[in-house]
């Protein structure tokens, strides 16, 4: 009797067999643990780790970078993160008491300050012998913290090496309003951080696949342009939308503090002049299979609309979609986490094929593992923080240009749009912060008034 079951046609292109051992990822900069090498570089940096809204009368239990920390706050109002562990006995200090003067282990009651030193050290003699050798020689593992508009930031890496906190041009636009926010990511800090150098996937993801989650005029794929500027890189997606030219740049701070332009404002389908970003964020890594984004949404004409400052809208803002979704809904309109966490809680970065379009990411992880391999030789990774108290210049941001198409290559026009816009707001970096956006925006009415010639 003749088999009623159709067998499959073999063809050439089944080889399935041949790739089930996944490939490798990136170890040097994927792993931010304590001893390794990236661990080390990204050490060197101020980090946001919490919200303020997040530090309360009791002490709360954080993972970042690998390490297992508690972040409390005293009594009279100074925050401290020190080390889980108590370094009498172990004892978790997610149980401690908040003092006027520190926090205090639950077990014994030892004292610590929110520097780390041991303060009183109760049922243990005074005067010289082993409680006062212990006060003299041990401390318990603290980091310095600085508390800033919402957001508690610190400084994990060697105490001797510790920057200058960073002050960006961000934290000063006029007339914006700024709201901290986190949205946590089930993955490793690069496949988060890969996305803001990616401009590209904007029209696919947010635009094609799954419906318009930003703007329609983003579902065009414009003219691509990766700029690299020491620490910083900027990658700029300029499209044409009937008359307007509409240049969009996402940037990066190397390691991990990004901008772009904004999220609901802007559309390309009227001027809009030198807008900044929707969110001024870092990227952080908890471990290696997990990271947080911890940021500010921007609300205000030159940020994202005000009817978007609640925490559903800094989702949206954040990544296309609302965090707390059904699966069904995910995989119809799937957002970045979606993208992100579905290559694994780490990427098998030697499996990728990289093209010209991810020419951003290739750039800017380059950037990093070059730093990553010069600190192992002993060179100081440079800091985004140059001039002392001089402002650092960004531009995420949305440009937006009445220029008809009066070119037959419009693709070229858009291409040198682009490349006028950018650099006739890098020759007014040196201009103080109160007259650089008043300056860049009339001169960007000035190309509007009278083209590129």
């Amino acid at each position: 009797m003749t088999s009623p079951i159709r067998q499959p046609v073999i063809r050439k292109g089944y080889s399935g067999y041949e790739q089930t051992l996944a490939p490798d990822y990136d170890h040097e900069l994927a792993e931010t643990g304590p001893g390794t090498v990236g661990g080390e570089y990204i050490r060197r940096y101020w980090h946001p780790v919490a919200l303020t809204s997040e530090v309360h009368e009791l002490p709360r239990e954080i993972r970042i970078l690998g390490e297992d920390l508690v972040l409390f706050k005293t009594t009279t109002g100074e925050i401290g993160l020190v080390h889980k562990h108590c370094p009498h006995r172990r004892a978790s200090l997610v149980y401690g008491r908040c003092e006027a003067s520190g926090i205090r282990c639950c077990y014994h009651g030892w004292l610590f300050a929110p520097d780390g030193e041991i303060l009183e050290t109760p049922g243990e003699a005074d005067g010289p012998g082993p409680a006062a050798n212990v006060r003299a020689r041990t401390r318990l593992g603290a980091y310095p913290v600085v508390e800033f508009r919402g957001l508690v930031f610190a400084y994990l890496g060697p105490a001797d090496k510790m920057p200058e906190f960073p002050y960006y041009d961000a934290y000063d636009t006029p007339d914006i309003t700024m709201r901290p926010y986190r949205v946590d990511y089930d993955c490793n800090w690069l496949q988060v951080l890969d996305a803001i150098m990616d401009p590209i996937h904007t029209s696919f993801l947010h635009s094609l696949n799954g419906g318009v989650q930003f703007s329609e005029a983003m579902g065009e794929i414009g003219e691509l342009h990766i700029i690299q500027r020491g620490v910083q890189l900027l990658g700029s997606n300029t499209r044409r939308v009937d008359d307007f030219v509409w240049v969009r740049v996402n940037e990066i701070v190397l390691p991990n503090f990004t901008q772009a332009g904004s999220a609901y404002t802007a559309d390309g389908t009227k001027e809009h002049y030198f807008g900044r970003s929707s969110f001024t964020r870092w990227v952080v890594p908890v471990d290696d299979e997990s990271s947080v984004s911890l940021a500010w949404a921007n609300f205000g004409e030159r940020g994202d609309p005000h009817k978007y400052n609640t925490k559903e809208g800094c989702e949206l803002i954040e990544q296309g979609e609302i965090v707390d979704r059904p699966f069904e809904e995910r995989q119809r309109r799937p957002a970045d986490a979606e993208a992100v966490e579905g290559m694994g809680r780490i990427s098998a970065h030697k499996g990728e094929n990289l093209m010209p379009t991810d020419r951003g990411v290739s750039l800017y992880r380059r950037g990093i593992r070059r730093m990553v391999r010069d600190l192992a030789d002993g060179i100081e990774p440079p800091q985004p923080q140059q001039i002392s108290g001089h402002a650092i210049r960004t531009y995420g941001q949305d440009t937006i240009l009445r220029l008809p198409m009066d070119e037959e290559d419009d693709r070229a026009y858009l291409k040198k749009v682009a490349k006028m816009v950018m650099n006739m707001q890098f020759d007014a970096e040196a201009l103080p912060l109160s007259e650089r956006d008043a300056h860049i925006i009339a001169e960007l009415k000035r190309i509007e008034a009278d083209g590129l010639d």
